[in-house]
């Protein structure tokens, strides 16, 4: 099995977060030890003097581990930029020996760690560096978050030919309804194309809720975490 998975997106705002979320929440619920990871966030919010990342916190406390935000979020920006854009703008350097020096420590305690990445597989981490080389550097197989409508199989097709170019293991798409939207004929007719024409699984359809801890969420995490577990 692999030590961890990583969640990239089609473009920001297509609710990598919310998945993840409820991904650690139903592989608690499998009985395995599961930590995030953010290894970079930026648009980071000030808070009595120090940079907070919510996307980290948020994942943090959906695995309910011990650990603090420095070992599953090592770099922190002010800028909601692309994270090379940020670094560059704040004067930070970013190390890529530094995150995947996190990422082993935290697969060294962990059954399993989600990686979360920033906006889609081709955004700069630092530099010319790109997410889509942090996802090679750390070996592991990849899990796209698309949007439902018009438009997501030019980008989910895309992003799979990238990752796949770069000798990535796709696992799966998940579409996920990030808004309270009416399915059109455009949303029912996308995952059967996806999953046609890209060759790759649809692992679940996440429809609108209002966080990812309730029952209805739990149920859908749950059977996408099984369809996770039986391809790693």
């Amino acid at each position: 099995m692999h030590k961890g998975i990583f969640i990239t997106g089609t473009d920001t705002g297509v609710g990598k977060t919310f998945v993840a979320a409820g991904l650690l929440r139903a592989f608690k619920e499998m009985r395995i030890s599961v930590c995030p990871m953010k290894p970079v966030e930026s648009g980071c919010g000030m808070r009595k003097g120090a940079l907070i990342p919510e996307d980290a916190v948020t994942l943090l406390k959906a695995s309910a581990v011990n650990e603090s935000l420095d070992a599953i979020n090592p770099y922190r920006l002010k800028h909601p930029l692309a994270p090379a854009v940020a670094a560059e703008i704040e004067g930070v350097t970013i190390s890529r020996k530094k995150i995947i020096s996190s990422c082993k420590y935290l697969s060294k305690k962990y059954d399993l760690i989600i990686v979360e990445g920033a906006g889609g597989i081709m955004v700069p981490v630092y530099k010319k560096y790109l997410f889509l080389d942090l996802i090679k550097d750390m070996a592991l197989p990849v899990i796209i978050i698309a949007r439902p409508g018009l438009g997501t199989i030019n980008h989910t097709l895309l992003t799979i030919d990238a990752a796949r170019n770069r000798g990535l293991q796709v696992i799966g798409i998940i579409i996920n309804y990030s808004a309270e939207t009416k399915s059109g004929l455009s949303e029912k007719t996308n995952p059967y194309v996806i999953e046609k024409l890209g060759g790759i699984p649809l692992l679940g359809n996440v429809r609108y809720m209002e966080g990812p801890c309730g029952r209805r969420a739990q149920k859908v995490f749950n059977h996408i975490a099984d369809q996770i577990f039986r391809r790693i």
